[in-house]
């Protein structure tokens, strides 16, 4: 296509143009003849003739509200930024417009990609796998029941983990790009708070093995607990085998499918509402709330 067609599809035509096309149509020239003998897009050449069937008229119609500040080719630069880089913000895609010599509202880009059917979202937050670590989940079989279940939880001291927002089209949220990956056992101002021994500061990461009130070995049952640097150090894994426990086989960044999780999250947002300010508070708080 030429340079001359390329420019035509991001202006309008001018009204002589359109005059010509019309009264070729009308001497019985085809939109390909057409097309080629003006140098016009085939597509406006048929749009131009579609109006004055319509309208009775090739001239400028009235529009409804403002015109858009972007062009067509401005649109089609923003998809392919946001779907490079889904994480983008409106500000960086501002200032690609402007490279492009568009200048436009930060409000005007959203209702462009609004339009497009992309909404900024809140990303999901996924574990980040690796092939290894796709190949082990697939591999394991996992039976629920008899299964004795063990956690723990960190509860943070300034609030929740932050969120981050991309671009992303309804559906499409568990989408690798549309994520934000997680790793275990982060650090920060908290606390550990366990299922059977309530709250403790400062757990070490390798602790002492804690007996769970009630828990037997059987070889009914099978007990499950994640991959968490205590619950994989060496002391650990010694005394359930000298206690001959029989462990779940739990791949390297698994999906946690403990049922106690739920309950976790509603007590962190019970703790966090009530805005403790100091370690102290937050163990105080934790234990009234649990």
């Amino acid at each position: 296509m030429s340079e001359q067609m390329r420019i035509m599809r991001s202006k309008e035509l001018p009204e002589e143009l359109r005059d010509r096309i019309v009264a070729r149509h009308r001497s019985g020239q085809g939109y390909k003849k057409n097309s080629a003998a003006l140098k016009v897009p085939k597509s406006t050449v048929a749009s131009i003739i579609l109006k004055w069937k319509t309208f009775g008229t090739t001239r400028t119609l009235a529009r409804a509200g403002r015109p858009t500040k972007l062009s067509y080719r401005g649109r089609r630069a923003l998809v392919r930024e946001v779907k490079k880089n889904p994480k983008i913000t409106v500000a960086e895609l501002q200032r690609c417009s402007w490279e492009m010599g568009e200048s436009c509202r930060k409000s005007t880009i959203t209702a462009a990609l609004h339009q497009l059917g992309l909404y900024g979202r809140v990303a999901r937050r996924k574990p980040l796998l690796s092939a290894r670590h796709m190949k082990a989940r697939m591999d394991s079989k996992m039976v629920r029941n008899k299964i004795l279940w063990s956690d723990e939880t960190k509860i943070e001291l300034f609030g929740l983990n932050s969120k981050r927002y991309v671009w992303r089209k309804p559906g499409t949220a568990h989408h690798l790009s549309n994520t934000v990956p997680t790793v275990k056992h982060g650090g920060g101002g908290s606390i550990m708070l366990d299922r059977t021994t309530g709250c403790n500061r400062g757990k070490d990461e390798c602790g002492q093995v804690q007996g769970y009130p009630g828990l037997k070995p059987s070889p009914e049952f099978t007990f499950q607990q994640d991959n968490d640097p205590k619950h994989t150090a060496k002391i650990t894994k010694e005394w359930l085998h000298n206690n001959s426990v029989t462990v779940l086989e739990w791949p390297s960044q698994s999906p946690d499918l403990n049922p106690i999780e739920h309950l976790w999250r509603d007590l962190k947002m019970a703790v966090h509402q009530r805005l403790p300010s100091n370690l102290t508070e937050l163990e105080r708080i934790c234990k009234e709330e649990w």
